[in-house]
């Protein structure tokens, strides 16, 4: 009888805290488009997504993100694509060769990268990345006196920081991941002839792949979300999201201007956070989907 209403107790408890979760889930997503959408009716939702002009204080306001939903999905696709493979095999050395001292010296490097606060990256990018980058911009553009220098304070300082951000959320999920992998298999994969390499790429990685992909989610929207670091070490102009330009994401966007925003301006604020939380729901969506396809094969 006891031992029933102990039961019975943490299952309504853990249902409170499901519907806690979905509920607050439900409630910002009402929020931001409650919020969000009154900007897209009265700007107009081409003029805002894909004009490229932002003078939101102009005798004659212009609203125009174009550029800056361009910065945020350049700068995260482009850090993925460097941060991924260093984390996946950052992982594959934890979880399959590094010895367990070794391991231990790694992992603990990685957990401390999780710890460090945002803010102390932007500070580092800032004082240590951007006089390297403005460095190596003066020797690209040397012959070029037109260029607008920005100081490194640029589209590839950002990349940079994002990526070496999402690293230990990638590395400490795949290494999960990797670890959840069945003995048997790297057996009959060894018994069958191929070499640890062969077994590792070939075997193992296929196996947690699905895993893979969840730290590649989180790595994703990590760096999407990103405000603070990309808002020291980005220039936070609004300019076409090349390598050395000064650059402005939809994060920095609402950090830069919510604090003195009014009116119109004010909303269409709020209308960049409602596409940063779409793209958000989007590559979530997507990339969960292929996890559950992965898991379902």
């Amino acid at each position: 009888m006891k031992k029933a209403i102990v039961e019975k107790t943490a299952h309504i408890i853990f249902l409170i805290c499901a519907a806690v979760a979905i509920f607050a889930v439900c409630a910002i997503t009402l929020y931001m488009f409650l919020k969000g959408a009154p900007a897209f009716s009265q700007v107009g939702v081409t003029d805002l997504l894909f004009q490229t002009v932002w003078k939101p204080t102009a005798e004659t306001p212009s609203y125009g993100i174009g550029y800056i939903v361009l910065a945020s999905v350049v700068g995260t696709a482009s850090a993925v694509l460097l941060g991924v493979p260093v984390g996946l095999l950052t992982a594959v050395f934890l979880s399959e060769i590094a010895g367990k001292r070794l391991g231990g010296i790694v992992r603990g490097a990685v957990e401390l990268l999780a710890a460090i606060p945002s803010v102390i990256y932007g500070l580092i990018g800032m004082m240590v990345l951007n006089p390297l980058m403005f460095r190596l911009e003066k020797l690209v553009f040397a012959n070029r006196p037109e260029h607008q220098f920005t100081g490194g304070a640029n589209m590839l300082s950002a990349i940079i920081v994002l990526a070496i951000m999402i690293l230990p959320t990638v590395i400490s999920v795949s290494t999960s991941s990797l670890k959840a992998v069945h003995d048997n298999l790297r057996a009959a994969s060894l018994a069958l002839g191929a070499t640890k390499e062969q077994t590792i790429f070939k075997t193992v990685i296929p196996a947690a792949k699905s895993g893979i992909l969840t730290g590649i989610v989180l790595g994703i929207g990590r760096a999407l979300g990103e405000a603070m670091a990309i808002n020291m070490v980005a220039g936070g102009a609004v300019n076409l999201p090349l390598p050395f330009n000064s650059v402005r994401t939809l994060t920095t966007q609402i950090v830069s201007e919510m604090g003195y925003a009014q009116g119109l301006h004010r909303k269409v604020l709020f209308a960049v956070g409602l596409v940063l939380y779409i793209f958000i729901m989007i590559v979530n969506f997507v990339l969960l989907s292929a996890r559950k396809r992965e898991v379902a094969e």
